[in-house]
């Protein structure tokens, strides 16, 4: 029996439908927030609130986007305030 190629699915349904306008339109908004996120976070830990401020976005995005960075290892949890209220994030090195 032949072993299937990996993504050979999803590569033919891109290449017989096509990628959706709107599809390309959300990579590139997530590529270019997903971009700002780590260089602010190169300067060093930042919390949501900070990061929101710097970034001129909504608390509820930068979290949305953050968790997503978090989940596919780029970003982790660093410390938390002295009020026990608000985590930092930071680069993963």
């Amino acid at each position: 029996m032949e072993e299937a190629e990996k993504g050979k699915t999803s590569r033919y349904l891109r290449d017989k439908k096509g990628v959706s306008e709107e599809a390309r339109e959300n990579l590139k908004k997530f590529t270019r927030i997903r971009k700002s996120i780590l260089d602010a976070l190169k300067e060093g830990e930042m919390t949501i609130a900070q990061l929101s401020q710097k970034l001129s976005m909504p608390g509820h995005e930068v979290v949305f986007y953050l968790m997503t960075l978090v989940k596919y290892g780029q970003v982790q949890t660093g410390e938390i305030d002295d009020m026990d209220e608000y985590y930092s994030y930071k680069l993963k090195k």
